[in-house]
């Protein structure tokens, strides 16, 4: 049954954070507004009862996970080439969508750069934003970034049992329910026990917030991005690097050569 869904993105809520389960509907739910914006401007029918437009210049995605074998390039890599392109050529007439960024490196690395990349978003690009992640203490981004709002996939939990309803509703959601789509997956049943107890005794642990953006001027940024090249000279060799013609073995023993001048 087709589910429809709202997508309103006004000035104040440029930027929507994602969170939701896995095969709830998140990647779907972006993919429908990029075509929908494609479709509308190819003066084509859109799938809507009614819809308010503006004309995007590009549109930028990153979803889906893959490697690049040909080029040497892992999952991780191939993802931070692609939001590189994205917040190097985005402007605020733009269209972002970004699945679940950060997830091909660890956790704590992942948050920190997925947080940073919504924050450069945010304060630098302006351009309409879909960001789905399964790290929810990003949720917390929406007190301190004025455009940023969250929504979830919605989800009816019942006696043991879970079902995806597939519809976008305001807010963070509470859980990912990772383990419910294993046992989907057909994993055995003493593995999905083990581990639920595991996930018990690491939401008992508890873990941090991630910190809130610091506040810079931009006069205050421009000074320090100068400051940091006069101490660091080196900044000017990485700065000439051609890293999308390079191989990771390459780029790796650079860095070694960069590293024993310091």
């Amino acid at each position: 049954t087709y589910i429809p869904n709202t997508i309103q993105m006004a000035e104040d809520t440029s930027i929507q954070l994602v969170t939701g389960p896995n095969m709830s509907g998140k990647s779907t739910y972006m993919r429908q507004l990029a075509m929908t914006a494609v479709m509308a401007q190819l003066g084509s029918y859109v799938p809507a009862e009614s819809a308010h437009l503006p004309i995007f210049d590009a549109i930028f995605t990153r979803i889906g996970a893959a490697d690049d074998l040909v080029s040497g390039q892992s999952t991780f890599m191939v993802e931070m080439m692609e939001a590189n392109n994205a917040i190097s050529h985005a402007t605020k007439n733009s269209l972002i969508l970004f699945d679940e960024l950060g997830r091909g490196t660890a956790t704590y690395d992942g948050m920190a750069l997925a947080q940073s990349i919504i924050e450069y978003i945010h304060e630098h690009i302006g351009a309409k934003t879909l960001f789905a992640t399964h790290y929810h203490g990003l949720t917390s981004l929406e007190s301190s970034l004025q455009h940023l709002v969250n929504v979830h996939v919605a989800t009816l939990e019942q006696d043991g049992q879970v079902t995806f309803l597939h519809k976008i509703e305001p807010g963070p959601a509470d859980k990912s329910y990772g383990i419910h789509v294993a046992k989907i997956a057909g994993l055995p049943a003493d593995l999905l026990a083990r581990a639920d107890k595991i996930l018990t005794q690491l939401e008992n642990q508890g873990t941090e917030s991630p910190p809130p953006m610091r506040q810079t001027s931009a006069v205050t940024e421009q000074i320090s991005l100068f400051d940091r090249a006069e101490e660091h000279p080196i900044l000017a060799e990485l700065a000439k690097l051609d890293v999308y013609n390079m191989t990771p073995m390459q780029v790796m023993n650079v860095l070694v050569e960069l590293k024993q001048k310091l």
